[in-house]
């Protein structure tokens, strides 16, 4: 691993010293090719760097106790060489962390599909809920969100959604999200005050550009038809809906909330280009056994992740077995608590897989 760390470092002197000299941007590509391979490698290095301090520190503190040194001087130098030791450890470990494979979507944008499921109206009224929910998280991490298709019910519930999240990591912190939702709590309109329970899945899948999938138009079956909705002016008088069907994988997608059937067509495309890049990367999952075992759950929709249970303002994630007691908060889009220990227990079982 010190090799590997070495080379690293040698690395970013090179990319250092070439970046220094003005004549690399005159390609614009290759400059910016360089300044992020830079950015990439420059904290393994600092950490790296830390690192080395501290091993040459301890290696003094530990020379200096084979000496002929006061007692009191003795003292504070086997603190010193002990308190090094301590924080080559802690840098190690931050650096193992730092070397794991990096998920090439890390960086992505987001596209989001919440579908209510088991509950009815409850569950549509819980969709509405959870999208809330994601747009309140993305406001605060200056992430911007757009719908891109909604089927809403007539009380204020939704049927099925799907959203883009932009910004640059939106793909790394929401990727955990995929899974079935459930909710307990009782209806408004359950009189008896009996908690239901209704479930809602969540999709997210990273937003694939079109050279990384490449689509065939005579794969394609596209249909067109008249918007339904809620209400709307335009629903349901001119057939600006768009159903893209492609043929080979099976895959459909709609889109019906603009006016404009072009703009629907190009909406629809987007999320195609996504679905069929997440089921690349499923299949390539597929092979790699060990891969899925190193990760936080599967990102299958079938999968109950999390249980939001209203009576007892909790949230529970199953695959930590992490409760929360402040559902209210969460469900305003304070997520970092729980995102950032599924990021934690990520990294730890792929460490751990990685030195078996």
């Amino acid at each position: 691993m010190l090799e590997k760390l070495a080379q690293i470092e040698a690395r970013y002197a090179v990319l250092e010293n070439t970046l220094s000299d003005g004549d690399v941007f005159a390609d614009p590509v290759v400059a910016s090719k360089l300044l992020k391979e830079q950015k990439e490698l420059s904290t393994i290095v600092e950490t790296y760097r830390e690192y080395q301090k501290a091993d040459q520190e301890e290696k003094e503190a530990s020379e200096m106790l084979q000496g002929n040194i006061e007692p009191e001087f003795r003292e504070l130098v086997r603190e010193e060489m002990f308190t090094c030791k301590a924080k080559k450890e802690e840098l190690m470990q931050k650096l193992r962390v730092l070397l794991l494979p990096k998920d090439l979507n890390d960086e992505k944008n987001v596209i989001i599909e919440i579908r209510s499921g088991v509950g009815g109206e409850e569950a549509s009224l819980f969709a509405a809920a959870l999208y809330r929910m994601y747009s309140m998280y993305a406001e605060t991490h200056n992430f911007k969100s757009e719908v891109l298709n909604i089927n809403e019910t007539g009380l204020g519930g939704i049927k099925e959604i799907s959203f883009m999240v932009v910004g640059a990591g939106a793909y790394s912190r929401l990727k955990f999200e995929s899974g079935t939702h459930r909710v307990q709590r009782v209806p408004e309109t359950e009189s008896s005050g009996r908690i239901h329970t209704s479930a809602v899945t969540v999709a997210v899948l990273p937003e694939a550009e079109e050279v990384e999938i490449d689509i065939n138009p005579a794969d394609l079956q596209v249909d067109t038809f008249r918007s339904s909705g809620a209400g709307g002016q335009h629903v349901n008088k001119t057939e600006s809906a768009i159903r893209i069907t492609h043929i080979p994988s099976g895959v459909i997608v709609e889109c019906q909330d603009e006016r404009s059937q072009h703009k629907n067509r190009e909406r629809a495309m987007k999320i195609l280009r996504s679905k069929l890049y997440e089921q690349k990367q499923r299949e390539l999952e597929s092979e790699r056994a060990a891969d899925r075992k190193s990760q936080v759950g599967s990102g299958d929709r079938s999968e109950r992740i999390r249980t939001y249970n209203y009576p007892q303002g909790r949230v529970t994630d199953h695959r930590i077995g992490l409760t929360l007691y402040r559902l209210e908060a969460f469900l305003n889009g304070d997520l970092d608590e729980m995102i950032n220990a599924l990021i934690t227990a990520d990294q730890a079982e792929k460490l751990q897989t990685s030195q078996e």
